[in-house]
């Protein structure tokens, strides 16, 4: 039974050939990993404590700290145990959740993502219109669909990548489990399910990336259209955050899937997508808290209050 278990497991390779960078790369990961978790549950515990923090702004930004948690957890408790030990190896059954869970949640960054870019649009170019515009019940939507739309993708595309036959290959050249190195250990005609893959990420990535776009540039053109220093600063304040977390996210992904197919683009493609994985959710509330003077104050309001209780 042992053996027979053991066949079926996935070795990943990862980072395995650089014994020196592991060690780096264990401390590093442990350590951005809890401030992972304390961060964006800082974030979590602000929004939904100060009653100042209620619009839909923070309420998306409570979303996006939910998903970074659970999304890099998914990755990075197998990660670190693969950089400690000897062993590289993960389960069927691990690979397979690690594979849903991810897929699910890294499809769902994507959209709310451009959820709360047409908040900054509704925010900036209709304030008049705002409150009427994103309600509460349409806030509920927005978050749910991008949830939803995350867990349908995974469910897809994860459900097709698992049935594909292996024939015996383990080997995966990654430190997770992912579509793009999955369907390479199939051992049959793979190319529909490459087009399946290109098509899936041109609507889950591009999208989305578009619909943020076009969000920034009504809002500089409504700007740029008041010619006030005032109504610039205000606009920066509201969207600087969240411009700075797209351009992070989606720049470590773009430069993920157009890299050449090399063995210093698979180095180099492992280093990136460990940046969006584990680093990205780790800069994600510091962003939000420096750049953010309403985060700042909340957390002051509470802090002042627990000194006074």
């Amino acid at each position: 039974m042992t053996n027979s278990s053991a066949k079926e497991d996935f070795i990943l390779v990862g980072f395995s050939d650089q014994s020196q960078l592991e060690k780096i790369l264990f401390v590093a990961v442990l350590i951005s990993y809890r401030l992972t978790l304390v961060g964006n549950t800082l974030i979590i515990l602000v929004s939904s404590i100060d009653p100042k923090l209620t619009i839909p702004m923070y309420i998306f930004l409570t979303h996006l700290s939910l998903v970074d948690i659970c999304f890099t957890t998914s990755i990075v408790l197998q990660l670190l145990w693969n950089l400690k030990g000897p062993a590289k190896t993960i389960t069927s059954l691990g690979c397979a959740i690690q594979l849903y869970i991810s897929l699910a949640l890294g499809s769902t960054e994507c959209v709310l993502l451009a959820v709360m870019a047409f908040d900054s649009y509704a925010a900036v170019c209709r304030p008049l219109h705002y409150t009427a515009v994103m309600n509460p019940r349409l806030c509920q939507v927005l978050a749910g669909f991008a949830w939803l739309s995350g867990a349908g993708n995974a469910l897809i595309q994860g459900t097709v990548t698992l049935w594909l036959p292996r024939c015996g290959h383990r080997w995966l050249h990654h430190f997770l489990c992912e579509v793009p190195s999955m369907i390479k250990l199939a051992c049959v005609d793979i190319h529909a399910n490459e087009i399946q893959l290109f098509v899936t990420s041109l609507i889950l990535l591009l999208l989305p990336l578009a619909l943020i776009l076009m969000s920034y540039g009504h809002i500089a053109k409504a700007v740029i259209s008041i010619k006030s220093v005032q109504a610039w600063q205000k606009a920066m304040g509201t969207c600087g955050s969240h411009l700075t977390v797209v351009s992070l996210f989606y720049g470590s992904i773009t430069a993920n899937y157009i890299q050449p197919n090399s063995s210093y683009a698979h180095t180099f493609g492992k280093l990136i997508s460990l940046f969006y994985t584990v680093i990205t959710p780790t800069l994600n509330p510091l962003i939000y808290t420096l750049r953010n003077k309403e985060v700042k104050g909340a957390l002051g309001r509470i802090c002042h209050r627990d000194l006074h209780v």
